[in-house]
């Protein structure tokens, strides 16, 4: 029967955690056996007690002979070399692998002679969507961001009537309508704020008006960037130029610029500039989610608030992280629906035919599959 190993999360800053008791259960339904690191969980809510009630095994980090025996690794982010070295030949990890550009993992899989499946990877088609982490986790993004800027800012986001007069609602000018860009609006929307989006996407604009915010259509050229496996394509110099210089007028008048514009294995786009900023009035907010990529915002630091003439620049690193707990469902319930299809006869059947593992499969028993992804310029 498979064993899988559930570890404690390394990373500094994760809270999060790649099975819940209610995932462990379904997993013990597969004929799995469930190993979770002692310490795991916790701090997204989920105590020792709640594992072994659940039926998996707790185990400690020094249990060198358990790790020879698990058949997968299911994780949030790529543990350490350290447990790594540990693991037999052709053992599976799975996660958040952030394997572009990732040389360190590339040869940690190499010499451990490891097979991985990097959920970044994930083709953007039908059958995926309840295995995709990204979305999952970039709605959790969406939503606390939209939080953090309320918290930050200087005014109420709705309209209010009282007896000392009317306040108007805040202008709240979301940068990108995917996931997290979309979930942005809904929760501006929802707590009383008027919406503008801008998105490099024409297609994109009857999901942003279904959501009650105003569509800014994209600057009118030759060539328009579009869609690419369901993500946004990287845009040229000349296109994002004419994007600032659209955005300028919005922002002059904004109270709140939510930036959520990311490319898979690319630097983020740079969409908004010290000339632009100098527009934004004092006491205004920038919330910038692409800030691990390199920043969509001039400016911003991962995990930092920089006040610049007046402006909030809050580097929003790791949202899902401070939603430990509905983050883990989550991404465990991901895991679990990965997961599932492979486990075939008391075994894992990684099948190279599949698209889903084809596509996401970086590595087969240490022999690379996907070496432009490490070779890629990415920000790891």
């Amino acid at each position: 029967m498979p064993r899988l190993l559930i570890p404690r999360e390394s990373l500094p800053g994760e809270t999060r955690v790649a099975a819940t008791p209610e995932t462990i259960k379904k997993f013990l339904g597969l004929g799995c056996h469930v190993h979770v690191q002692e310490g795991a969980g916790l701090l997204a809510g989920f105590i020792k007690e709640d594992y072994i009630k659940a039926g998996a095994e707790v185990f400690a980090a020094e249990d060198s002979n358990l790790l020879r025996q698990v058949d997968a690794v299911l994780c949030v982010n790529s543990p350490q070399q350290a447990l790594l070295s540990k693991l037999s030949k052709g053992t599976l990890l799975v996660g958040l692998l952030a394997p572009y550009g990732n040389s360190s993992l590339e040869a940690s899989l190499k010499s451990n002679q490891l097979s991985a499946l990097a959920l970044e990877l994930l083709p953007r088609i039908s059958r995926a969507q309840s295995s995709d982490a990204l979305s999952s986790q970039a709605n959790i993004a969406g939503y606390k961001a939209t939080l953090l800027a309320a918290s930050a800012l200087d005014r109420y986001f709705p309209m209010l009537m009282t007896a000392a007069g009317t306040v108007q609602p805040a202008k709240v000018v979301i940068l990108g309508a995917g996931v997290a860009g979309l979930q942005a609006i809904a929760t501006a929307k929802r707590l009383g704020a008027v919406v503008y989006v801008s998105d490099i996407r024409p297609a994109v604009k009857e999901q942003v008006e279904s959501l009650g915010a105003r569509f800014i259509n994209p600057p009118e050229l030759e060539e328009k960037p579009n869609e690419a496996g369901g993500y946004a394509r990287q845009a040229s110099e000349l296109f994002l130029a004419a994007q600032r210089k659209q955005l300028m007028e919005q922002l002059s008048e904004a109270d709140v610029a939510i930036c959520t514009a990311q490319v898979p294995g690319k630097k983020a786009p740079r969409l908004l500039n010290e000339e632009m900023l100098d527009q934004m009035r004092p006491g205004s907010v920038v919330i910038d989610l692409a800030v691990s990529q390199g920043g969509n915002c001039f400016g911003t630091k991962p995990g930092e608030t920089i006040v610049r003439k007046g402006v909030r620049l809050i580097g929003a690193s790791d949202l899902p992280c401070s939603v430990p707990n509905h983050a883990s469902v989550l991404y465990s319930r991901n895991l679990l629906s990965l997961i599932s299809p492979l486990v075939k006869d008391g075994e894992f059947i990684l099948d190279t035919n599949d698209e889903m593992i084809d596509g996401s499969l970086i590595s087969e028993n240490g022999v690379i599959r996907h070496e432009n992804v490490f070779n890629a310029g990415g920000t790891n």
